[in-house]
């Protein structure tokens, strides 16, 4: 069979070392460059090619490799209270078994499952000795970024009026008017306008009369 995963890529392991003895265990450490896209996409993320250091368990069974590990990245993204540019320290722990194909009735073996068989559309599979984790790894840090990134548990924002930083100016505030009393406000200005003209109207006509005699 050939193999469709690529060995250079640094996100794939080889499972030969391992064996295929069951209770076979290897650790294994790898700093790898970031996959495109790892995160939440306009919220936070690992940015491309950034360090993610890598720690694997790979444990041969049965059915295949189990392959438990934590990644741990840095992340960066915006604080959803200021808008203040934000990094984050992240630990993604994971665990996923990658099976053996299975064997057709001449014993040779089969990378993909069968079309009908809905039990194995979720399931990973080894290509000859190899398995890919970068799905298995955007899965994990994915989880375990915040949906809603903060610079700190009590940033207090911006201000929703004018948009100021609060943190920089935590004496600002803007006198509160009372909506219920906004309305005869508006009104009472509007009678003293319309007082004012009244007022105008009857000194111009006295003038007018003063002239007129």
């Amino acid at each position: 069979m050939n193999a469709h995963l690529d060995h250079r890529n640094p996100l794939v392991f080889d499972t030969h070392e391992l064996g295929r003895r069951p209770g076979a265990l290897q650790r294994l450490t790898r700093s790898v460059g970031a996959p495109k896209d790892l995160g939440l996409d306009g919220v936070i993320g690992v940015p491309e090619g950034a360090p993610v250091n890598l720690r694997l368990r790979l444990e041969s069974v049965m059915e295949g490799v189990l392959v438990t590990g934590t990644a741990r990245a840095t992340a960066e993204g915006e604080c959803v209270r200021c808008l203040e540019p934000l990094e984050l320290d992240v630990a993604a722990d994971f665990q996923e078994m990658f099976s053996y194909p299975a064997a057709d009735d001449r014993g040779r073996s089969k990378a993909e499952p069968a079309d009908d068989d809905e039990d194995d559309e979720d399931t990973l599979y080894l290509e000859d000795g190899l398995f890919d984790l970068e799905s298995v790894l955007r899965d994990a840090v994915v989880l375990a970024l915040p949906m809603q990134p903060v610079c700190r548990e009590d940033c207090p924002g911006l201000c929703p009026q004018c948009g100021i930083r609060l943190d920089e100016n935590p004496d600002h505030n803007h006198d509160a008017v009372d909506i219920r009393w906004a309305a005869l406000q508006g009104l009472a200005g509007t009678n003293q306008d319309g007082e004012k003209d009244n007022i105008g109207d009857a000194a111009e006509s006295g003038v007018d009369e003063k002239q007129e005699k």
